[in-house]
């Protein structure tokens, strides 16, 4: 099917001062997110569609069915999660085009890492996160130029406006380490996140609780 769409040509050079805008998504802004995903912005994230965090367990795979097929089917649960309004993240751009993505949401919405062992045992008899930061993309003409903290800001003030309450993430320590796509200690910490416990050899649990934006206007 062919399709009409604009992709970001980015032909400019970005610099240490570009400026960044940032869009929350949402029906008015899923072609911004889809442009995004088709340059193929990092390594399985166009395949994925970021549905990963949004399933439990692996995708069910239909018998015979080929990859193309499978990246299509989850590109139209993403969009459906969309339009059911069980979809959060944020969408940052520079001179109007998409070159950034941070993915947030209830714990609810994103419950892949409830299947992790060694992250049930720490939360046991503790708080329950609200919400959780599930991942960042970042073009690769962007990258370590501030784009995922600018994101990781504006997805906090989201989930202020939202109601807020305690937010958990599993960056990584070390920059070059597997899941890297989940942040980096240092931009959490920035942000007042906490480290909590250790997740496996790279990750870490950070938290830190939002005050809700509606508390503040009583």
């Amino acid at each position: 099917m062919t399709r009409n769409r604009k992709k970001p040509s980015l032909q400019f050079k970005p610099s240490r001062d570009t400026e960044y805008s940032t869009k929350r998504l949402s029906e008015g802004t899923l072609s911004d997110f889809e442009c995004l995903f088709e340059t193929h912005p990092a390594p399985g994230a166009y395949s994925c569609w970021c549905m990963y965090n949004h399933r439990r367990g692996s995708a069910p795979e239909k018998k015979g069915s080929s990859r193309a097929i499978q990246i299509e089917g989850n590109r139209r649960e993403k969009k459906a999660l969309v339009k059911q309004g069980r979809s959060h993240g944020i969408l940052v751009y520079a001179r109007g085009e998409p070159v950034g993505w941070c993915q947030y949401g209830l714990s609810q919405e994103l419950p892949r890492m409830d299947n992790n062992p060694k992250y049930c045992k720490l939360v046991s008899g503790h708080e329950k996160a609200r919400w959780r930061i599930a991942c960042f993309l970042v073009h690769k003409k962007f990258r370590l130029r501030g784009v995922a903290r600018t994101a990781l800001k504006a997805a906090l003030a989201a989930i202020r406006d939202q109601g807020g309450g305690l937010v958990e993430a599993f960056p990584v320590r070390r920059w070059a380490a597997y899941q890297k796509y989940r942040g980096t200690v240092s931009m959490f910490e920035r942000e007042g996140f906490r480290i909590v416990a250790r997740l496996g050899e790279s990750n870490v649990l950070m938290q830190r609780t939002i005050r809700s934006a509606l508390k503040d206007r009583r």
